[in-house]
């Protein structure tokens, strides 16, 4: 498989150290944002490019090989590094025709369409997040200013999504076109977990007692505003380990650790599910009705908590109806759960940020 080419600066020694030996990938979303490019290139230019540059949320460029299977319709294949995805080798494909109004973006085969409400999403669009739709309308504007229909497919797709919680969130037709960061890191992999036994170990030794952890990209930023006072090496994203986190950080001894995450990650946290990968854990949605009804919630709300597989359909109508009192219930069994797991040798402070990262919506 060809290599993408980046100016990614070095990595600083301690970044290094943490990831040494795994190596890096790109997401669905990069991926469909570069050949989303390369096919407007060939509608414009009447020639698909051999090579594309797309920029990162960060700003940070990089240059991808181009398949054109013909000058308006072009391949990118998806290196996912070390990370252990089943969309690894993916061949991300856009075609794009002349649009009207506003740039459209379709799903062709393999590519997932929403059915059920709490992705985000309207029901009946595409699956493709926020983010990578940011990064690929941002990169089809660097080739033209007039509408376009940018129509996805991945072959094989609907096979992939097989392997995923696609269809039990109701994502139907194939995969999904994810990504926060354009980065897939290796968060699955035993090396992921050592580094997050390092991180609070580098901690302690310089003497901090206080270790803050975010589950990613987005609950780490609202952390870092929630305890700015804290230094940076206080903040660790412990990915899908909380529990492997929250041992090592009573054998360090800390005193304080306060939990940021969304609604997902707290609720299975409040069940007692300390590890809370999707592959190995749900969503409770009993518990998240059970949690409504103790609070007596509307009935809306309680409902719910059964009417899909994500939290984020019952934390959406809990904000909408007005009623928070169920994620402050569940931040509070979480930080129960989360203290017993630790035997009691730390406090723990559990907040719930939404799905952007930028409100803390409730905490125990």
């Amino acid at each position: 498989m060809s290599r993408v080419r980046t100016s990614e600066p070095p990595l600083s020694a301690e970044v290094a150290a943490r990831r040494r030996g795994l190596r890096t990938g790109w997401t669905t979303g990069t991926c469909a944002s570069a050949a989303a490019k390369a096919a407007a290139i060939g509608l414009v230019t009447g020639t698909a490019p051999a090579e594309v540059e797309v920029a990162l949320p960060a700003g940070r460029r990089v240059s991808f090989p181009v398949e054109a299977e013909g000058p308006r319709r072009c391949v990118v294949v998806k290196d996912a590094g070390d990370d252990p995805d089943c969309t690894d080798g993916a061949r991300i494909t856009a075609e794009v025709e002349p649009g009207s109004g506003a740039t459209d973006l379709r799903a062709g085969p393999g590519l997932g369409v929403v059915t059920l409400p709490g992705l985000g999403l309207p029901v009946g669009a595409p699956a493709i997040n926020p983010v990578p739709r940011r990064m690929i309308l941002a990169a089809l504007a660097e080739v033209t200013a007039d509408p376009l229909v940018v129509t996805f497919s991945v072959p094989g797709g609907e096979a992939m999504a097989a392997e995923t919680t696609n269809a039990r969130l109701g994502i139907v037709g194939g995969i999904s076109i994810l990504g926060t960061t354009g980065i897939v890191r290796p968060f699955s992999t035993a090396a992921y977990r050592a580094s997050v036994v390092q991180q609070v170990d580098v901690a302690a030794a310089q003497g901090q007692r206080t270790m803050v952890l975010a589950t990613g990209h987005r609950s780490e930023r609202a952390a870092r505003d929630l305890r700015p006072e804290l230094p940076e090496v206080s903040f660790v994203e412990v990915g899908d380990f909380t529990g492997i986190a929250l041992r090592r950080c009573a054998a360090a001894g800390m005193a304080e650790v306060v939990f940021v995450g969304m609604a997902g990650k707290i609720a299975k946290l409040a069940a007692g599910v300390m590890m809370t990968h999707y592959h190995r854990s749900e969503v409770d949605g009993e518990l998240l009705a059970a949690v409504a009804r103790d609070c007596g919630a509307p009935p809306a709300v309680v409902a719910a908590g059964t009417a899909t597989a994500t939290a984020r359909h019952f934390f959406e109508t809990c904000v909408a109806e007005g009623f928070e009192a169920p994620l402050a219930e569940l931040c509070r069994r979480a930080r129960a759960a989360c203290e017993a797991h630790a035997k009691g040798a730390v406090t723990v402070d559990v907040v719930m940020v939404d799905f952007d990262g930028e409100r803390v919506v409730a905490r125990a």
